[in-house]
């Protein structure tokens, strides 16, 4: 059956708001909700990375003004808060990938590359004297460790996997 009219403009498109049951227009208003909040976040996650470059690059000039540019800690302090940056933009990416329904995998690299760049960030500002105890701080250097070695071997699986899926899709 053809629910397409012939009009003087030509054909026009089936009325679906009769041919779909209650269940069905729900879940499309739903959906359209869900991508306007998933649009929101994007475009709160462009703000702050916004705000967060005009920021870092005031701390860069301030700390030229001052001659602190030299000290290790304030470098690490813009290493840390580049770093961040470079967090917010992955979400950003991960958020546009599920607004732009990109595939399961895009998906799953972004939050993996998210997680490395976060625990690189960790690990670049870890010190000892935060902790309480030397073992508190190994504990924690530890698991970092952990972590990324985690985050590693799931990029190095999904790279590998890509690529024999990508050999078989085009056989």
């Amino acid at each position: 059956m053809n629910n397409t009219e012939q009009t003087p403009e030509g054909p026009s498109e089936p009325d679906d708001t009769r041919s779909r049951s209650l269940e069905e227009r729900y879940s499309l208003v739903i959906g359209r909700f869900v991508q306007g909040v998933e649009l929101a976040a994007a475009t709160v996650f462009a703000a702050l990375f916004a705000i967060g470059v005009v920021d870092l690059m005031l701390q860069i000039f301030e700390a030229m003004q001052s001659g602190s540019i030299t000290d290790p800690l304030v470098v690490i302090g813009f290493i840390d808060t580049g770093l961040l940056l470079l967090i917010i933009v992955e979400v950003y990416q991960t958020v546009l990938a599920y607004v732009e329904e990109n595939e399961t995998r895009r998906i799953v690299q972004l939050v993996i590359y998210t997680g490395v760049i976060a625990m690189v960030r960790k690990a670049i500002i870890f010190r000892t004297g935060e902790y309480e105890s030397t073992m508190d701080a190994l504990l924690a250097a530890g698991s970092y460790g952990i972590i990324i070695f985690a985050l590693v071997a799931l990029l190095f699986a999904e790279q590998n996997y890509g690529s024999e899926s990508g050999l078989l899709a085009a056989e």
